[in-house]
């Protein structure tokens, strides 16, 4: 016990909560982004972070077939970073036009049902064009270590970690400061009123699920570097994990979403040092349970409008 709880396996372990923190933080965007515009949750986006992982995957083989990685590595992990955003993006918007658009009137469990649906047809799709195997990511970049002392901090972490706050920063910035995002909150207040103000809604509630879409394939990317390994069934528990970050923090809150990803990756984190790593996902789902009966608005609060 006393080697599990000395200062280098802690350490340790938090910079694992933050690499995998990232992540979820990153899904649970998407989520958070979704509910606060249209009071729904999307279950199909851990399969939008698969397909998107699967995006950078193919960039990456190609390639690493053809001898370009070998000789521009940052060019190709940037490449498939691109290709992997754009898929899901598209992915994300034909979904919103196809299953949720229709249903926007209706009772909100059609478009609950219906989200369900669109992730089980995404897993048996991806399943179907991979013949049901795993995959591995190209090895383009070898991993390194930073050392500080007796503690090794991967590269792949550390791009990990700053890589997903920027993109984090970077969608606050823009929802608090560019006119699109000044649409996004109006329309997320009110719809109605935010159409007689000009705005298009539809055309916002689009941009939404791009935005939250092209997160979740960074996301999943980001996975299948660190990871190696990807399947067609790696979307469900992330996605799951990242619904349950997102109400950790408060659901339809950003900064919330962004400190619940990194609440849960701490907690299942520091969770393994005291139980065996098998029950980590008991921790999720416990931490999920608590907060429902407790508190169920979140950390920082659930964002909804208010409306005479």
């Amino acid at each position: 016990m006393s080697y599990l709880l000395s200062p280098e396996v802690i350490l340790a372990q938090v910079i694992n909560g933050l690499t995998i923190g990232g992540i979820y933080a990153l899904l649970a965007l998407g989520y958070t982004l979704v509910y606060g515009i249209l009071f729904m949750i999307n279950f199909a986006h851990g399969e939008i972070f698969m397909f998107g992982s699967f995006g950078g995957y193919a960039v990456l083989s190609y390639f690493s077939n053809s001898g370009f990685a070998e000789a521009h590595p940052a060019l190709s992990v940037t490449a498939a970073f691109l290709a992997a955003m754009i898929i899901s993006s598209l992915l994300g918007a034909l979904l919103e036009r196809v299953a949720y658009r229709p249903l926007r009137n209706a009772p909100r469990l059609a478009p609950l049902i219906s989200a369900i649906g669109a992730s089980i047809f995404l897993q048996n799709v991806m399943m179907l064009i991979i013949k049901a195997r795993m995959q591995v990511y190209p090895d383009i970049i070898e991993e390194e270590f930073l050392e500080f002392g007796w503690l090794s901090i991967s590269y792949f972490q550390i791009f990990i970690i700053f890589g997903s706050v920027f993109l984090m920063v970077g969608l606050y910035l823009f929802i608090q400061k560019t006119k699109m995002g000044k649409a996004m909150r109006a329309v997320a207040e009110d719809k109605s009123a935010a159409a007689l103000m000009g705005i298009d809604v539809n055309r916002i509630i689009l941009v939404t699920f791009i935005i939250g879409s092209a997160l979740a394939a960074a996301a999943g990317v980001m996975v299948g570097i660190y990871y190696t390994q990807i399947n067609h069934m790696m979307g469900f528990i992330p996605g799951i994990k990242a619904f349950t970050a997102a109400v950790l923090g408060g659901i339809g809150n950003v900064p919330g979403a962004m400190l619940g990803g990194f609440f849960l990756g701490m907690a299942e984190a520091m969770g393994v040092l005291v139980m065996p790593s098998e029950y980590k996902d008991v921790i999720a789902f416990g931490l999920l349970v608590l907060v429902l009966i407790f508190r169920p608005r979140g950390i920082l609060g659930e964002v909804v409008s208010v409306r005479a």
